[in-house]
């Protein structure tokens, strides 16, 4: 759909290079892998890094492709092979995990023997967390027990 859009507009070489990756990225999400699909996928990765030159080449990625994820493109055959099909998983979901559960911490700690800081925090919002899920199947986060004097005196409440 995006590559028909894009011929005419950008370098054929750019084009090249986003079907190559597209071709990647379809084969890395398929549920079952055989030596053919790890093949196709080294073929894809392979005729990526060649095109994607034209990147630098026009001037849009001026200092090169030092990305981390675009780096891990290189194991993923040998990934595959050691644990199997990713199955779509996407490295996106461990970043925000690794946000709640690292920087997040990390921020509310004072920098001093900041792990055993970070690692009281995280028991501790994960017992707050496990609290309010309790809570709420028991009925007692529904309302306050204020409500009932707030009613007899006119009083609105709002709940976020």
């Amino acid at each position: 759909m995006y590559l028909p859009a894009i011929e005419g507009h950008v370098p054929h070489e750019m084009v090249q290079a986003l079907r190559a990756f597209l071709e990647f990225c379809y084969i890395a999400r398929r549920d079952i892998h055989d030596t053919n699909s790890l093949s196709d996928l080294g073929n894809a990765l392979e005729r990526y890094h060649t095109f994607r030159q034209i990147f630098q080449e026009c001037g849009v990625r001026v200092d090169g492709f030092n990305l981390p994820r675009q780096h891990s493109r290189l194991r993923y055959s040998q990934l595959i092979r050691a644990f199997g099909s990713p199955n779509g998983l996407c490295s996106s979901i461990t970043e925000s995990k690794h946000i709640k559960a690292v920087k997040e911490p990390w921020r509310r700690s004072n920098r001093f023997n900041a792990l055993g800081q970070m690692l009281l925090t995280n028991q501790r919002l994960d017992k707050l967390a496990a609290a309010r899920v309790d809570f709420t199947y028991r009925g007692m986060l529904h309302g306050t027990h204020l409500e009932p004097t707030f009613a007899r005196q006119g009083t609105c409440i709002y709940y976020t």
